[in-house]
């Protein structure tokens, strides 16, 4: 079989996991997408990485601020409560008032290297905030699958123990009648309460299915669609791979920290060079009158001195480090270990996302073979009940037949329902190792979405101090008031 058949067939396999029988009723279903947007919208952990990258943001201008002028302006005012002894000209209250601007006009490279070093840290946290807003959409993915399933596998259990009442009141009856024996009694007795235990742990598992729902989406889980078919999948693990290494935000976001931490390196350097900048200076001090000492005119007359003095200073300042305790060579050291640890974490990173790839399609390939295998084994579970039931209404087989048959159909039903699901699941984890499982990837109805660099852009030349944003309030939804979520099946619901 040629690889394209064997991809084709795997692409129709998929598709079916989106076709189900159709259900009547005025509930507005839920569909997959609709879950994401939700998602994307008010889930906590993506809107808090998006703070973060926000915060990530004001590094470069924090980082250009170093290499831009710095105005100071100081005023005092004082008063003398006791004059020196021996001073006669000491004044009694002074006014004083300084302005300095210093404008720096070489750090040795600290600045430069300083800004872009900040700048591959943001183009890292954009690629990290990818990374986290496929996690959210694989774990909403998986979340979604576990309601379906376990609604599925909820309705199945209900009526396997309808089966089974059914069953052990007719055991009851052909016992009365002397047909049975206690013995066939007692076995469809004891597979009733097996049932009815599973019962209660599906209606557990859905309980929790939708409550994880309701902690990821926002809101419950209610008449949930089949997922639409997933888009992109590859042909072969390779294939993968291959696009995972190019297009896989882990792997993006790794590199950029490994070239920021080169930067680093650069900033370190910078302690040993010579600083040059450029400063000005001016002052005022007017002595209220109060200074002592007089001063005599062309005539010899008395008058009072000077009460006001100005002065107005500029200039150049080079400094020239010639020994600091070994402080540079010590931060140059520790930087250029920061660097090699961000490079063996590329590789590490390169390593996880390879692995994590190869496996995801591997388990994607399983559950598609599964799915054909749990097919036939449930057309073949339900024809085997059919005819036991046949045979033993001629007395060739016995009710611990039923029961066995029964409980096989059952088994082949969850299995088949649960591969569907980890089918979906881990197709959906194949496209996010390979970078294609955000937003814009899946189409998302989501309104505009979020761009981190119309952030980045906002903030990346500001000048002032007092530019600051609005108080912080909440984005993500809470789910406070949110019902319990409560063990019944879902009608509306479709099969995974």
């Amino acid at each position: 079989m040629t690889a394209k058949r064997i991809y084709n067939r795997r692409c129709a396999a998929i598709a079916l996991l989106s076709l189900s029988p159709a259900f009547t009723g005025q509930v507005q279903a839920e569909t997959l997408q609709g879950a994401l947007a939700k998602a994307y919208a008010g889930n906590p952990t993506l809107t808090g990485a998006r703070a973060g990258q926000r915060a990530t943001d004001e590094n470069v201008p924090i980082q250009k601020a170093s290499g831009r002028p710095g105005v100071d302006v100081t005023g005092s005012f004082s008063e003398s409560i006791l004059k020196p002894t021996i001073s006669f000209t000491s004044p009694q209250r002074t006014i004083n008032a300084q302005a300095q601007l210093n404008v720096p006009i070489y750090q040795g490279g600290a600045v430069r290297n300083g800004v872009k070093a900040a700048q591959v840290r943001v183009e890292a946290g954009q690629a990290n905030l990818r990374g986290t807003e496929a996690s959210v959409f694989s774990q909403v993915v998986g979340a979604y699958m576990d309601v379906l399933r376990d609604n599925a596998v909820l309705s199945l259990n209900q009526s396997n123990v309808r089966a089974l009442e059914v069953n052990l009141q007719a055991t009851n009856d052909r016992f009365e009648v002397g047909d049975l024996t206690r013995t066939d009694v007692a076995q469809s007795q004891s597979r009733l309460a097996l049932a009815r235990s599973d019962l209660q742990t599906a209606q557990a598992n859905l309980v929790t299915s939708r409550e994880n729902y309701i902690a990821l989406v926002g809101e419950a889980p209610e008449a949930l669609d089949s997922p639409p078919p997933l888009p992109g999948l590859p042909a072969t693990a390779d294939d993968a791979v291959q696009v995972a290494l190019n297009d896989n935000p882990d792997i993006l976001a790794a590199k950029k920290s490994r070239i920021a931490a080169g930067y680093d390196v650069k900033v370190a350097r910078a302690a040993r060079l010579p600083t040059l900048s450029g400063f000005t200076q001016a002052g005022y001090t007017n002595y209220l009158h109060t200074l002592g000492g007089t001063a005599q005119d062309a005539e010899g007359n008395a008058i009072e001195g000077p009460q006001v003095n100005k002065q107005a200073a500029a200039g150049v300042q080079l400094s020239i480090p010639l020994y600091q305790g070994g402080q540079p060579a010590a931060q140059v050291r520790r930087n250029q270990a920061l660097e090699s640890q961000a490079i063996e974490r590329e590789i590490e990173v390169e390593r996880g996302v390879i692995s994590q790839t190869r496996a995801a399609y591997a388990s994607w390939q399983a559950s598609l073979e599964s799915i054909e295998s749990n097919q036939k084994a449930v057309d073949a579970a339900d024809l085997a009940l059919e005819g036991v039931r046949a045979e033993n209404s001629v007395g060739s087989r016995t009710i611990l037949d039923i029961l066995d048959a029964e409980q096989e159909s059952l088994r082949a039903k969850v299995q088949m329902v649960t591969a569907q699901r980890n089918a979906y699941v881990a197709g959906f984890s194949v496209i996010a190792a390979m970078g294609h499982a955000e937003a814009d990837d899946l189409g998302l109805d989501a309104g505009t979405l979020y761009d981190p660099m119309v952030n980045y852009n906002r903030v990346k030349g500001k000048w002032l101090d007092w530019s600051f944003d609005h108080k912080p309030e909440p984005v993500a939804t809470r789910t406070v008031d949110t019902p319990t979520q409560k063990p019944n099946v879902d009608p509306a619901s479709k099969q995974p």
